[in-house]
């Protein structure tokens, strides 16, 4: 199974101050994400704009969208959809309704975004 995770979506579904450092934000959904990557799974978390400082990881791929603009992040999401081979083999982790329908559209399935950051960061 594929995970491609909407990173800012994932990280603004729990309302805990993460907009005041929203690198420091980007840097501990990766680190969640890399502790919880199911064995065997590929996990790919995409944001609208780099992280800065750089997000480096050796267990989930740390992407994002060649521009930064509104439904960037999104966009971008669906063109990995469209190219991949298995987009049935591919879950999408969003709450936006209109990337999940778009995910669907493509042959994949969606995951909501909230139940996501409970299973990484359990609270």
């Amino acid at each position: 199974m594929r995970w491609i995770v909407d990173g800012m979506n994932v990280i603004g579904s729990r309302p805990d101050g993460w907009w005041r450092d929203r690198a420091q934000a980007m840097t501990t959904l990766v680190g969640h994400l890399e502790r919880w990557a199911p064995e065997g799974d590929q996990v790919t978390v995409v944001f609208e704009r780099p992280p800065s400082p750089p997000i480096e990881s050796s267990v989930i791929t740390v992407t994002h969208a060649p521009r930064a603009a509104a439904n960037s992040a999104d966009d971008e999401i669906v063109r990995l959809l469209l190219a991949d081979e298995h987009p049935a083999d591919v879950v999408v982790a969003t709450s936006d309704r209109t990337l999940a329908e778009r995910a669907r559209a493509a042959g994949a399935s969606a995951y909501p975004a909230e139940r996501l950051r409970d299973l990484v960061d359990p609270r």
